[in-house]
């Protein structure tokens, strides 16, 4: 622990209620509840931990491991676990990680005794909200204990100040009244941290000519995005800056101003918010993947989003997939011997014969078609070589000076140098670079480039029609039209390159495959690809694919034939091979490769000497000061590589701007928040009893009884088990209903004996729709339930409506919602549909349904629509009310329709009975004469017999 952890502690300690802290990211969170742990005994009751990721668990029970104080483990409570382990677990007093769904439900079914319950400790308190799982919690627990303590906890400041009085709200939904903020800046944590800092070097590394052009073209995309998407005028458009687009919160904050509305914009509206996300991930791709890695990105959002996209028709768009080529390859004719495109000379379509095929080869230079490897190395790798070779001399030479016993005072310096990555991906990759060479590497990324090409290529091909080409290449609408000749031309020269592309790679998975057969004797023979292949050409191992070999492809016959290629050849790319041979013959000290995104705490694993953050991240930074304040003897030196001018820099310092930001508003709200306490101290939360009465409680009888206040009953709700990943069963509870979790096979709310509810969000809904989910549950609730509900549930902060008024139409159609909806009531003449606005709207709904209704039966509930041991199915509506065989038999006879049907039911009482009434009075039933001939007809007719 670091003395500030001791400070935060003690603040939380003052106040038996508990509290709210919010740190800054990376400062040793698991520790500190690692030490509340601690300061927990079995007596006192179980403590429950609520809302931990699987990373967080982890970190917590690691420090378990390393403390010899600490004797029992916390235990994990799980849905296999059963009801009566569960409650031994609850009784036992000791720590439990717990999820907020099960918890919920065993506060509900009584099998957790509240008394039994010491504290909460509420984790990631940035998500929660008045109407979460979590306050649901906190408010049955507060009613029955008031020993109880909760802590809460976030290091995601930015998190809290989103939306209006974030940090206020939360305070109330958890019955807090102190807040603790505790950021980087606070004199505590910056004494601590900055009495020892580890020693730090900074290493700015240029970035290369194309990935500034990159870089470049991908911010003016993104800058005439997001003017296109304030010409909306429907959001907010301080928020849509560039360097907020770095950001991933940054798409949070465009959908959360356009959720409102989401479903009433048009598709160019919906599509710009996709292109803003797929520009982000751009930016941040270049600076962390290699260059072949990155085309081959590109590549798939060419394919996926061609024609889609509003970002690939942008005026500075095509730079983006030109030079990320240009960092692979180079493709073009070649003129004396000087790589370059040609466009006087035109292409001729020739046939080449095995005869002369030696005369056709030693055509001109100027009618050559030549692929010539680039494969640029991404700069960062040098650089990472460089100070991985510069640590290790360093540790030569203190160790031949006697210098390294004198630093070393604790004697646990491992000499590991930690290289933290933002993915798995880059680390096995950065590790494939220190092992193998850099040119290794890119050599194997572009063999996997190339055989993903001949992979495409065997696939199907389906017979579709031919997409359409887009109007042209203007500055988002494509209002710059393109000339036929030069649309030709620059078509012409793709599929030249693209034949070039799948010539190389079916060299390359021709080689690939005769190496795994074992096949070197035969050196000198063309293969049935039509490759010439040469003692020592295209022959050659992985091992030794970065030698020195020109002129290695030949392109086959069927390529020539195709009209595409004269000639080609693949020019190898063989630069700074003599530097890394000589890399490869130099010692490094041991490394180990960390993901960030893992989140695991690896320093106090390895405990590194050496730290070199590849990518730099806020959060990682702060967790070395942490490492280095906990390890004042250890000596720790810190790289970090940022590219020179790069987003990556940008980004890394509007972070720390934007989280002391996040803490100033924090601060202000602090001193302007208020919240209600009762007579004992204790905050007041959002509960049924602050909030206005209800309208049937208003509405007494006053004239009976000297208008004396009725005794007020109990309203019961029975809740399918399922419907608790919705926040409905809290509003309910704090509307004071009483909430009966059971698992219902029909319905989602039991709300009487007869009225059956089937919850859909607007989500949920057009997804039932598709996959016909809806009309199985709307049909089972008509069998059971006398009055099947269909409710559809809006939220709060969204438009009430399925679509704007323009989109309705007045025909009938298949995509259309209102049409699929009015024929499932036209079906289900019962069923009806209830439309809310938001949840506290649902819970008075729900409260005016059952003002007239006997409360349900949990047991009948359980056992609807679940057939007996004998399979007969109780409490089936549809089979009290009618012969369900004979009504089958109906709606099948000639002349019966699904509009006349009912009133033939309504007139006769049977099958024997319609078959004896007179053409008339069926005309009567059936509405029309036509209609009654033809059923006449039919029942009168003779069976014909055999003899």
């Amino acid at each position: 622990m670091v003395p500030f952890h001791e400070h935060i502690i003690t603040d939380l300690l003052e106040d038996s209620n508990g509290g709210l802290v919010i740190t800054s990211s990376g400062l040793g969170l698991h520790k500190l509840i690692f030490s509340l742990f601690l300061l927990h005994h079995h007596s006192q009751g179980c403590l429950l931990i609520l809302s931990a990721t699987p990373s967080q668990k982890t970190s917590i029970l690691r420090n378990y491991e390393n403390n010899l104080q600490s004797q029992i483990l916390p235990s994990e409570i799980t849905s296999d676990l059963p009801v009566n382990q569960r409650l031994s677990l609850y009784t036992s007093g000791g720590i439990l990680f717990i999820t907020s769904r099960i918890l919920i439900v065993d506060l509900l079914t009584h099998r957790l005794p509240t008394t039994a319950v010491a504290g909460l400790i509420i984790l990631n308190a940035h998500s929660l909200s008045d109407t979460s799982t979590e306050a649901f919690i906190v408010r049955i627990l507060r009613s029955t204990n008031r020993r109880l303590y909760v802590r809460a906890f976030s290091d995601r400041p930015h998190s809290m100040v989103s939306g209006f009085a974030k940090a206020e709200r939360t305070l109330k939904c958890l019955f807090l009244r102190k807040l603790h903020l505790w950021p980087r800046f606070q004199v505590y944590v910056s004494q601590d941290l900055e009495r020892d800092p580890p020693e730090v070097v900074d290493i700015r590394v240029p970035m290369s000519t194309y990935m500034i052009g990159i870089q470049k073209a991908v911010i003016e995309v993104m800058d005439a995005c997001l003017k296109e998407m304030k010409k909306t005028n429907k959001v907010d458009v301080e928020d849509l800056t560039v360097e907020n687009g770095l950001f991933k919160s940054f798409d949070e904050i465009v959908r959360r101003q356009l959720d409102p509305i989401w479903h009433t914009l048009g598709k160019r509206t919906k599509q710009l918010v996709s292109d803003l996300k797929t520009l982000r991930k751009l930016l941040d791709y270049l600076v962390r993947y290699d260059a072949v890695t990155y085309l081959k990105y590109l590549d798939s959002l060419r394919a996926s989003e061609s024609f889609r996209s509003i970002w690939i028709f942008a005026e500075s768009s095509y730079k983006i997939f030109e030079y990320a080529k240009k960092r692979v390859y180079h493709f073009g004719r070649s003129d004396r011997g000087k790589l370059g495109l040609s466009k006087t000379v035109s292409t001729k379509k020739r046939k080449l014969n095995d005869n002369k095929k030696d005369e056709d080869q030693s055509t001109s230079a100027e009618s050559r078609v030549v692929l010539e490897e680039v494969l640029e190395e991404p700069p960062k790798w040098k650089v990472l070589l460089d100070v991985l070779m510069e640590i290790q001399e360093e540790r030569d030479k203190q160790a031949s000076s006697g210098e390294e016993k004198d630093h070393l005072v604790d004697g646990n310096d491992n000499g590991i140098v930690l290289v933290a990555c933002k993915d798995e991906h880059s680390c096995m990759q950065l590790e494939d670079c220190v092992t193998n060479g850099s040119q290794k590497v890119m050599r194997e990324e572009w063999e996997k480039y190339l055989l993903s090409k001949v992979q495409l290529q065997a696939l199907p091909k389906r017979h579709a029609k031919k997409a359409k080409g887009p109007k042209g290449f203007g500055v988002l609408d494509g209002v710059v039209a393109t000339s036929p000749g030069k649309k030709a031309e620059v078509s012409s020269i793709s599929k030249q390159e693209h034949d070039a592309l799948l010539a190389a790679a079916l060299e390359v998975s021709k080689r690939i495959n005769k190496d795994i057969i074992g096949d070197d004797d035969d050196q000198n023979h063309v293969d049935g690809g039509g490759f010439v292949k040469g003692k020592g050409k295209g022959m050659k191992k992985k091992g030794s694919a970065g030698e020195k070999n020109n002129n290695d492809v030949a392109p086959n016959d069927n390529a020539m034939e195709s009209g595409c290629l004269d000639e080609m050849f693949l020019r190898k790319h063989d630069q700074g091979l003599d530097a890394e041979s000589s890399t490869a013959t130099k010692k490094l000290p041991p490394v180990v490769f960390y993901a960030l995104e893992s989140d695991t705490k690896i320093l106090d694993i390895l405990k590194p000497s050496t730290i070199i953050a590849y990518h730099p991240d806020i959060g990682f930074v702060r967790e070395v000061e942490i490492y280095k304040a906990e390890n004042p003897s250890r000596k720790v030196k810190v790289y970090f590589l940022f590219y020179e001018d790069s987003t990556e820099v940008k980004k890394f310092e509007a972070s720390v701007r934007r989280e002391n930001g996040a803490f100033e508003s924090l601060i202000r709200q602090k001193s302007l928040m208020m919240i209600p306490v009762d007579q004992d101290g204790r905050c007041v939360g959002q509960d049924s009893s602050n909030e206005p009465q209800s309208i049937i409680s208003q509405n007494l009888i006053t004239r009976k009884a000297g208008g004396r206040r009725e005794a007020e009953r109990e309203l019961q709700v029975i809740v399918d088990m399922r419907e608790f990943m919705s926040t409905l069963p809290n509003v309910l509870h704090q509307k004071g209903m009483h909430i009966i979790p059971v698992t219902l096979e029909v319905g989602d709310y039991i709300l009487s004996p007869l009225i059956c509810v089937e919850r859909k969000s607007i989500q949920d809904l057009f997804g039932s729709f598709a996959s016909g989910r809806l009309y199985h549950q709307v049909e089972m609730m008509s069998r059971y339930y006398r009055i099947p509900v269909l409710l559809i549930e809006f939220s709060q902060d969204k438009s009430f409506s399925f679509q704007s008024a323009s989109e309705i139409g007045d025909d009938v159609t298949p995509n259309s919602i209102i049409s699929k909806l009015s024929l499932l009531v036209l079906h289900f003449p019962r069923l009806c549909i209830i439309w809310s606005r938001s949840l506290h709207a649902t819970a008075e709904i729900f409260a005016s349904l059952k003002s007239n209704q006997d409360e349900p039966d949990e047991v009948k509930a359980i056992r609807v629509g679940v057939p007996s041991e004998e399979g007969v199915v109780e409490n089936d509506v549809r089979a009290e009310n009618y012969n369900t065989s004979a009504v089958e038999m109906l709606r099948r006879l000639p002349g019966v329709t699904d509009s006349n049907y009912r009133a033939i039911m309504d007139g006769c009482k049977s099958l024997a009975e319609l078959a004896m009434l007179p053409v008339e009075r069926l005309a009567e039933l059936m509405g029309g004469q036509k209609a009654a001939k033809m059923l006449r007809e039919f029942l009168d007719a003779k069976y014909p017999t055999l003899l």
